[in-house]
């Protein structure tokens, strides 16, 4: 007789934990499914490897990316861009060896969106030209020219000059042009056009994963990040297209 309740007792103990541990299941399915949709479509995380967006970005540095841009939403001069890497702007890599194990489940947070992608074949720069844009350097007290205005950059770090390298380009359709704000210390768009004419240097737009719009981590040093409007909203459109 004595025994009958501690069956019972033993019994909903198990099926209150069951009932726990299938809610903790559900719970986490629908986050990383959530994680998914916002990875895919709204959102991404990204940390910088390199000093090339100093002192704007630095080595580090967590970012998110809104994935809306270029899509619903256009890009515009002064936006700092994540992009595929265009054709052999990146060295060769290896990436990092932490054992079969935390190998796939770094993969797997990544691939998820819950762990910052590591942009091993990602780059990202601040968009100076969009398609049709001229932009000449420099003018003779050393700045950049866009659609022949001269532009101011509070952005690039100090201590560089807006461009050791001299170039006079019109921008492809669909395409951008785009420069680090470490000048000195960023292999962009300037380096990578042999001839001279914008079409080897600039970046297809569709190859923008998105635009990076907030620095997350580390917390002393989280901003949102600005459009650079100001600098840019003298300049006219292009007089023809590209």
């Amino acid at each position: 007789m004595t025994e009958a309740p501690a069956r019972h007792e033993s019994t909903g103990s198990l099926r209150r934990t069951y009932l726990a541990v299938r809610e903790i299941a559900i719970v986490a399915v629908l986050a990383i499914a959530l994680s998914l949709v916002v990875k895919t479509w709204l959102a991404q995380a990204f940390y910088i490897p390199s000093g090339s967006m100093e002192d704007t970005l630095s080595v580090g540095d967590r970012v998110i990316v809104n994935k809306l841009v270029p899509g619903a939403v256009p890009l515009q001069r002064g936006d700092i861009v994540v992009f595929e890497d265009p054709g052999n702007w990146l060295p060769p890599t290896t990436p990092a060896d932490h054992g079969p194990l935390l190998n796939a489940l770094e993969r797997g947070l990544e691939f998820v969106g819950l762990m910052p992608s590591s942009a091993e074949d990602h780059l990202i720069k601040r968009v100076i030209g969009l398609p049709g844009d001229h932009v000449k350097c420099c003018t003779t007290d050393g700045k950049l020219q866009v659609n022949g205005v001269a532009i101011e950059e509070p952005y690039v770090k100090p201590g560089d000059v807006p461009s050791s390298m001299s170039f006079d380009i019109t921008v492809p359709a669909g395409r951008i042009w785009v420069m680090g704000d470490h000048r000195s210390n960023s292999e962009d768009s300037r380096f990578h056009d042999p001839d001279g004419n914008g079409r080897g240097g600039s970046v297809p737009v569709a190859d923008v994963t998105g635009r990076a719009f907030v620095i997350v981590w580390p917390f002393g040093h989280a901003e949102w990040l600005g459009r650079a409007v100001d600098t840019f909203s003298g300049v006219p459109q292009p007089t023809t297209a590209p």
